[in-house]
């Protein structure tokens, strides 16, 4: 027997979603999207190296994820990792690019290093050589990008260049202090004094795992919280959004270009001091892990939320602990897993051309 819709001739309407669902799907789908797309075009490049990408990728997951010491090391990674992306977060979101992050990231774990054995040695409690080597690394990354954020504020000097040129004086000004300043006359190896492992952050509910996670999570809960729900936040959006209808409405735009670049250095020079305090315990002459362009991919596929950020900056974490143990099995070179990023930024960027386009059809 017939519908009363088909007696009539219409068919019934489909259930339209809400479009707050339609927006998260559609930024979930250009989140991941690129990310498989990457991992795809790694997996080729596998294959032509004669590795199986499937027993790759498998091993790496299972080294990072499902081994006590793996998952230890994966969430001791992300300590760091998420301070960085804190940094990267905050000036993103108000339209500038920080990319001297390793520079600052460097300078704030030689700081660290440097001053965390003399507090020990002076007789200092452990918790305020902690907490004032941290203070201190973060005020002398955020002192390093004062330069570029002064340079974009008042003559409107292209940032980019600025913190890039910046970034690679700081790496050369860290690998001099290491050298020539706070060098262990006790090593034969050019480094700074070693903080021993009582001395350092302590470890989280008795494991392994660097209480650096806690203050990672802490720093970018509190960057989306104050980018979210904070009148401050809501003016650096509008600066990054419109600066020229910022500065219509009243903002002081070129003070917030100041404050956005001090507090984007000072996360990453808080970075270099968890990295320093909780796990390395003291910085190598020409040391340097690359951290700050690794982590921009993956905030732009968090789409600059914070929440989403912490995902990717754990798949990522977990990537490198196994792609490590993974050259040493498979006879890939270790550093494999910047190849992916490298990728995964290529991708992005054509996705992102696609999303413009897409926007500029929309109107």
């Amino acid at each position: 027997m017939n519908s009363q819709s088909e007696q009539t001739g219409l068919s019934s309407p489909a259930v339209a979603l809400p479009s707050w669902i339609k927006v998260w799907l559609t930024r979930l789908a250009y989140s991941l999207v690129p990310l498989l797309i990457a991992l795809a075009i790694t997996g080729s490049l596998l294959l032509i190296m004669g590795v199986n990408p499937l027993e790759y990728y498998a091993y790496i997951v299972r080294k990072g994820l499902f081994t006590p010491s793996g998952l230890d090391a994966t969430l001791t990674r992300m300590g760091p990792l998420l301070l960085i992306a804190a940094s990267l977060i905050v000036a993103f979101r108000a339209g500038l690019w920080n990319l001297g992050g390793d520079g600052q990231f460097l300078l704030g774990a030689v700081t660290s290093s440097a001053l965390a054995p003399a507090l020990i040695a002076w007789g200092a409690p452990v918790w305020l050589t902690l907490l004032l080597a941290m203070l201190a690394a973060a005020l002398v990354g955020g002192i390093w990008a004062l330069l570029p954020g002064l340079l974009k504020a008042w003559q409107n000097i292209n940032e980019i260049i600025t913190t890039m040129m910046m970034s690679f004086l700081g790496i050369s000004l860290a690998n001099v202090l290491v050298k020539l300043v706070f060098f262990d006359p006790n090593t034969t190896v050019p480094q700074t004094r070693t903080l021993s492992w009582e001395d350092r952050l302590p470890a989280l509910f008795g494991s392994n795992i660097s209480s650096g996670l806690l203050i990672g999570l802490l720093a970018i809960l509190a960057v989306h919280w104050m980018m979210t729900r904070t009148a401050f936040g809501l003016q650096l959006r509008v600066v990054g959004a419109n600066p020229q209808a910022a500065i219509h409405a009243g903002i002081p735009v070129s003070l917030l270009t100041l404050a956005v670049f001090a507090l984007s250095a000072a996360l990453a020079g808080l970075g270099g001091a968890v990295e320093i305090m909780g796990v390395q315990g003291n910085v190598r002459a020409d040391w340097n892990p690359a951290y700050g362009l690794v982590v921009v991919p993956l905030v732009f596929l968090a789409r600059f939320n914070g929440f989403g950020t912490i995902a990717f900056v754990f798949l990522f974490s977990m990537l490198s602990i196994g792609s490590e143990s993974a050259a040493r099995r498979m006879d890939i070179p270790n550093h494999f897993t910047l190849v992916t990023v490298a990728v995964l930024m290529l991708v992005l960027g054509l996705t992102e051309c696609v999303e413009q386009r897409q926007r500029q059809k929309k109107g």
